[in-house]
């Protein structure tokens, strides 16, 4: 059974940094890829970062460009997300994803982790 969870949230004041995990199992992901995605309240759920589990070619929304950076420890089945210069409109519920590369959607989400950006 695949699974993906993911850990680290919290509250940081603005200007800190977070660093948010993802482990994965289940499977081998050799031809998958993993995604953070995010839901604030009351907006939609939006795409993040994303990383191949095969070539570690990574994407990333505009708003956290040159801030946030995504990476992957594939003995550990790890993916990570390293948060910084944190805004208060990078609150929001971080989910992790796994989808086979090529695919439009992602198979598989975690249950989320509250990151919350706060003096």
């Amino acid at each position: 059974q695949v699974q993906v969870a993911e850990s680290g949230g919290g509250l940081v004041q603005p200007g800190g940094s977070l660093r948010l995990s993802c482990a994965a199992s289940g499977r081998t992901f050799v031809d998958y890829r993993m995604g953070w995605y995010r839901q604030a309240p009351g907006k939609e759920r939006e795409f993040v970062a994303s990383i191949s589990w095969f070539t570690s070619f990574t994407s990333y929304t505009d708003s956290v460009k040159g801030r946030f950076a995504i990476s992957l420890d594939t003995a550990k089945k790890t993916v990570y997300l390293q948060m910084n210069s944190l805004k208060p409109e990078d609150t929001a519920v971080y989910y992790c994803a796994a989808g086979r590369i090529g695919a439009q959607s992602y198979d598989y989400w975690g249950q989320g982790t509250q990151v919350t950006v706060s003096s």
